[in-house]
């Protein structure tokens, strides 16, 4: 999808430079419902006129100009693809530019990658070459019209305002190749011959088509990368039922193949039964074979930590991982298998308040993702539904597979990996919050895994610091029954879960370190994240050792057993009254804190606010 598809003659041939910036408001207004901001319009005034005028003076006026061109199954756009014949072979070719109005930039503390820009206070920019470059990566990688024919793709960085080549010298230093180079005011004759190499001076509407039309999914090439990156790594190694879900599932890929048919497989686990790694395995094994498959999930922390851990060495894997909302306009059976781990985060709809204006639907996102390839494979816990909106259950995915006519496949996975591979204290946890039909029973001492009872937050801190000076990696978690505000001014975060005289803040908002904290989405990964409190949608999906849960006070026990109270609660999704009934806001509390409960591996300790929930918990818990 591109904003605004014209050619650069017919910009220059505008009657005013504003005009381009009113036709690219206009349709971002219509294409997403939303309006551009100022500096976005300037941009458009200023550079696209710029580029235009450029490739008339150079014979290029006929080029096509896609731009604002989307990168498929992302958020991200790129400032323009121009789309031609290559001058030497006849076959389509692209150029991706990126425009920038800066007149200086400057190597960011020696690091090559990033730079200042005086005069744009706050975080350093990405070097616009690096930028690019990852554009023309990712193109290659997702868009089948050009994933087979290497020499497609050129890109360039255009600092149109910058007319004294020493106040960019610094950004000279990056490396340059076809896919990234570097041109400037100063230099305008260098970039209308790098441009000639690729482009012919015809129209360039039926490249333009080509790549428009695209089909999407990943390239040979990556599922390569891909395969080596994750397919043999030691931790991904399968017991049991774990290797039952992905033998059956390369099954179904390749009778779907021969059969040109259709197939849903479910796989249902509680917390730590191995739901990841198989789809870590699944997405390894299938990129090995060469068949086109993504992983997906609805939750950034869970996404972001994935993309880091597969990713680590070949960056391009981070491309694999999409969230569910990405597939409103996929391609139908465009991929082999779609990988939609975490599944009980799939939501009503895709559609939320960025969503483009022409994609708003009241189509279901399951139908979406079910559509997307001849055999999704749901990964899910039915228990870690916590949000308004999320409808993942095996029943629900069964009943819409089955009302499109389509067969689906079940695997239960029964083992336990989490909690010191302790089912009993699975078992235990959703019979102390009501989530089976049987009341609570006492936790007698198992040696798979300890469970302690804080009398105060402080405790709970200490037992968890002197695990830690041992070794062992622990978090801190709480229900949502305090405010969450901002950072400061100062960038400090503020200590909004106070209990007593114990006060600490809750994790970061932020997608960027915060001092000593660590971003949002790797709260419950990377150093520094027990200084906060985490809640269920930072703490979901992933583990640690020990395990601090505080019991707010939405949640007591009265008369024998754990009562809610909604009053108490702060969760802003929790607010609408109709959307959200008692029972229904009954019923997620209950399982956001069978979520928070269970993401220790060695041990939990449990502190409730709420002086005789304390005490069942001790007559409840023999140590």
């Amino acid at each position: 999808m591109t904003l605004l598809r014209t050619s650069a003659r017919r910009i220059v041939e505008l009657d005013r430079p504003d005009s381009i910036a009113e036709q690219l408001l206009e349709q971002m207004l219509f294409k997403t419902g939303r309006r551009a901001s100022l500096s976005e319009q300037k941009s458009w005034s200023r550079s696209l006129p710029a580029l235009a005028q450029d490739l008339v003076d150079a014979g290029l006026g006929d080029v096509e100009m896609l731009v604002e061109y989307h990168l498929p199954l992302t958020s991200q756009r790129a400032d323009v693809v121009l789309a031609g014949v290559h001058p030497q072979s006849g076959a389509a070719s692209y150029v991706v530019v990126e425009l920038k109005q800066w007149t200086a930039a400057y190597r960011y503390e020696d690091n090559p990658e990033l730079v200042e820009v005086p005069g744009m206070p706050g975080a350093p920019k990405l070097h616009p070459v690096a930028q690019v470059r990852g554009y023309c990566e990712y193109i290659s990688d997702f868009a089948r019209a050009v994933s087979d024919q290497p020499d497609a793709l050129a890109g360039i960085a255009y600092l149109h305002n910058a007319t004294d080549p020493g106040t960019v010298a610094d950004l000279r230093t990056y490396p340059a190749g076809v896919t990234g180079r570097l041109f400037t005011a100063a230099d305008r004759g260098d970039m209308h011959d790098f441009l000639h190499t690729r482009l012919a001076p015809t129209p360039g509407r039926a490249a333009a088509d080509t790549l428009m039309r695209s089909a999407v999914a990943p390239s040979q090439q990556l599922l390569k990368v891909a395969a080596s990156e994750v397919r043999d790594r030691p931790q991904f190694h399968l017991l049991g039922n774990q290797q039952l879900a992905v033998d059956l599932v390369l099954h179904a890929v390749e009778s779907s193949r021969a059969a040109n048919s259709k197939r849903v497989i479910i796989v249902t686990g509680g917390p730590g039964s191995g739901k990841s790694v198989i789809a870590l395995s699944l997405l390894g094994e299938l990129a090995r074979r060469g068949r086109t498959v993504l992983h997906a999930t609805g939750s950034r922390s869970f996404t972001q930590t994935l993309r880091k851990v597969a990713g680590h060495r070949a960056p391009r894997v981070q491309k694999m991982f999409k969230y569910f909302n990405q597939f409103m306009s996929a391609e139908p059976n465009g991929l082999d298998v779609l990988i939609l781990d975490e599944a009980h985060r799939i939501r009503e709809t895709s559609v939320d308040r960025y969503t483009r204006a022409e994609l708003r639907t009241d189509r279901p996102q399951v139908d979406e993702l079910i559509a997307a390839a001849r055999v999704p494979v749901f990964l899910l816990d039915e228990h870690q539904v916590v949000r308004p909106g999320e409808m993942g259950s095996l029943e629900q995915v069964q009943r819409y597979a089955t009302s499109i006519g389509l067969e689906t496949q079940h695997v239960h996975l029964g083992e336990q990996f989490r909690c010191g591979g302790s089912e009993e204290y699975v078992l235990w946890v959703k019979r102390l919050l009501g989530l089976t039909d049987e009341g609570p029973f006492k936790w007698t001492p198992d040696p798979q895994f300890t469970v302690r009872v804080a009398d105060t937050p402080e405790e709970m801190e200490h037992l968890l610091l002197q695990q830690m000076e041992q070794g062992y990696s622990a978090r801190m978690t709480a229900g949502y029954c305090w405010p969450w505000s901002n950072a400061d001014k100062d960038g400090n975060l503020v200590p909004d879960v106070q209990i007593g005289s114990w006060a600490r803040p809750w994790n970061s908002k932020s997608d960027r370190r915060t001092g000593d904290a660590p971003p949002a989405p790797l709260w419950a990964t990377e150093d520094g994240g027990f200084g906060q409190v985490g809640c269920v949608y930072t703490a979901q999906g992933f583990e640690y050792d020990w395990n601090g849960v505080i019991l707010g006070p939405d949640l007591v026990w009265r008369d024998g057993r754990f009562t809610t109270d909604r009053a108490a609660n702060r969760d802003p999704d929790f607010k609408n009254r109709t959307k959200i009934t008692d029972v229904r806001f009954d019923r997620l509390v209950r399982n956001v804190y069978k979520v928070l409960l269970t993401r220790g591996m060695v041990g939990t300790v449990i502190y409730s606010t709420d002086p005789e929930s304390r005490e069942a918990l001790r007559n409840l818990i023999t140590t």
